[in-house]
């Protein structure tokens, strides 16, 4: 009689007991929740290298100025709290077609005082008159101390300048001119600003007399 018993419990263990079929259960709220973050990944991904922001990457327009650092100095004032210390720069931007303007601001650093600097450049732009790559007539300007005289110069000659006056001129467009500082001033910002006063008197009824 105890063996009948075993042997019923077995056939039955084996009537219950289903065939595998090879197939794996997966746990529920596993895989599903992966696949979707992979799908949402690949939506953003793909999704941000299709948008193209204005103003970045390919898009993005080629300036036309060229700017330089003339100068940077290191500025204190002095306020009742104590003292504040700040950066000057002095830019020249131009686009060598004949338009130069000069800009100076303070920052709290040195990328904020260039930053404001080329900003206020761009906003005070002077047309220069250029003939054959080089100015109508001589001309002479003083700002403060510093006493400038611009030459126009022959073809080939080059700019026989140096310092606050060559990069002025290089950037305007002048390709063949001599300078002379008549005060002895070595003070770039001042050198610059007596530039800017020289190149502004061109006059444009002496192009005809120049060429």
């Amino acid at each position: 009689m105890v063996e009948d018993t075993q042997t019923k419990k077995i056939e039955i263990e084996k009537d219950t007991v289903k065939p595998n079929d090879g197939f794996i259960p997966i746990p529920t709220g596993e895989q599903p929740a992966q696949n979707e973050r992979a799908g949402f990944k690949g939506q953003r991904n793909s999704g941000f290298r299709q948008i193209r922001r204005p103003g970045f990457g390919r898009d993005r327009s080629k300036d036309e100025f060229q700017t330089k650092l003339l100068d940077l100095a290191r500025v204190t004032r002095v306020t009742g709290g104590g003292k504040r210390m700040s950066f000057r720069a002095t830019v020249v931007v131009g686009d060598k077609k004949g338009k130069v303007g000069i800009g100076i601001d303070k920052g709290k650093d040195v990328s904020q005082a260039i930053e404001k600097a080329t900003r206020r450049a761009k906003k005070d732009l002077v047309s220069i008159i250029i003939v054959d790559g080089t100015i109508p007539h001589e001309v002479e300007a003083k700002s403060g101390p510093a006493v400038i005289l611009l030459k126009p110069q022959k073809k080939g000659r080059g700019l026989v300048a140096g310092g606050a006056v060559r990069t002025i001129c290089d950037l305007a467009g002048i390709k063949n001119i001599s300078s002379k500082i008549l005060s002895g001033s070595k003070n770039k910002l001042n050198n610059a600003r007596a530039t800017m006063e020289a190149l502004k008197k061109l006059k444009a009824s002496n192009k005809v007399h120049a060429g």
